[in-house]
């Protein structure tokens, strides 16, 4: 197989992660046989420094002429004196946009071995197993008016969510459609107490429950979700819910598994390129230091294989290398416990690799790696 690769490695550890992910998809075109070419695009605040602009438009068609985008993180505090529309964070909301990205997948997995490394019991994490679906294209990010003022010699900000009903269908009817393969269960969160928006969204999740009959639906308001997460995550199987309260819960669900560094991420079209990226940041305290992660865009990586090539087995070889290492005790700093061996990042990839490679290793775990 052939396939072109955009790579975005963007900001602060960015260019770290996705460095080690592609080196990762270099040796399952190794082990298995297929051919990956990589192009390099600019995004983010160094394509601010170097070009005027967070998304060049070079960018947007190079990503638009491959068969999927692998990006790293855009960002950080430097950038953050900036006008608005030079924001890094810009370029990100403008190549979903370009690319019709409309909903992000965010699984969270537990892992035994890096139950100390999260702050929450083991009997309360062991299991879980819950995919975050995040609407990706319109509420308050995208609404305009958006802007700050003088209204009678005072300050006030503005900032408008706007839906289409549309949008709302598309992603919900995604997620009972994984649920399906799943455990069919979907939890939609909203706040169906306060927003007109959310009371749109609950009646949609509703509208759509009666094409899937198999699949349990619950509606939860976004607070409870917020607690029930911590408290009982074992609860949850897809979870489908808007833009900014799918950012802010995929986030705190990182605490399951110990580290934002452990959350991969797919943000998926109705047609043209998927894009693959970590829940993480850039992370520019700690850029250039070999220490960053590299764990949840490797995780990306298998995602793409899976959902972008369709590559069920090269997804799963990288996903069981990464249970492997992790059983074997190797941790980068944020994962780091008691009696566990404390290595680079590059150590990290190379140990991945290295596990990928080795044929009778890899035939041994297929299967058992969660």
């Amino acid at each position: 197989m052939k396939k072109r690769i955009a790579v975005l490695p963007g900001d602060g550890i960015g260019k770290e992660v996705t460095r080690g992910a592609v080196e990762i998809l270099r040796a399952v075109g190794e082990r298995f046989g297929h051919q990956f070419s990589y192009s390099y695009g600019q995004i983010g605040g160094g394509s601010v420094d170097e070009l005027g602009t967070p998304l060049p438009d070079e960018t947007i068609e190079l990503c638009k002429g491959s068969d999927a985008v692998l990006l790293g993180a855009v960002g950080g505090p430097k950038w953050d004196r900036l006008p608005v529309h030079l924001r890094p964070e810009k370029g990100l909301l403008k190549i979903r946009k370009e690319l019709g990205l409309y909903a992000n997948l965010r699984p969270t997995l537990y892992y035994s071995s890096l139950a100390d490394s999260s702050p929450l019991k083991r009997e309360v994490i062991e299991e879980v197993d819950l995919l975050m679906v995040r609407e990706l294209t319109g509420g308050l990010y995208f609404g305009k008016p958006s802007e700050r003022m003088k209204q009678d010699g005072r300050d006030v900000v503005v900032d408008t969510l706007f839906y289409q009903k549309s949008e709302m269908t598309r992603v919900i009817k995604l997620a009972f459609e994984l649920a399906k393969n799943r455990k069919s269960r979907v939890t939609s969160v909203d706040k169906a107490n306060v927003l007109e928006s959310s009371r749109l969204w609950r009646e949609v999740a509703e509208e759509v429950a009666k094409d899937y009959p198999e699949v349990i639906v619950e509606h939860m308001l976004v607070d409870n979700a917020a607690m029930q997460m911590v408290r009982n995550p074992k609860q949850f199987d897809v979870v489908v819910t808007e833009n900014m309260f799918g950012d802010i819960l995929s986030d705190e669900a990182s605490v399951l598994t110990g580290s934002l560094g452990m959350l991969p991420s797919a943000s998926i079209s109705e047609s043209g390129p998927y894009l693959y990226e970590p829940i993480h940041g850039s992370a520019p305290d700690i850029e250039g230091q070999n220490i960053a992660n590299p764990l949840a865009t490797i995780l990306s990586v298998a995602m793409m294989l899976r959902l972008s090539f369709g590559l069920e087995e090269e997804a799963k070889a990288v996903e069981a290398a990464v249970n492997e290492v992790l059983k074997s005790g190797f941790r980068t700093k944020d994962i780091a416990s008691v009696g566990t061996k404390l290595v680079t990042t590059t150590k990290m990839v190379e140990e991945v690799k290295a596990t990928i490679l080795d044929n009778e290793t890899i035939q041994s775990i297929m299967g058992c790696y969660v």
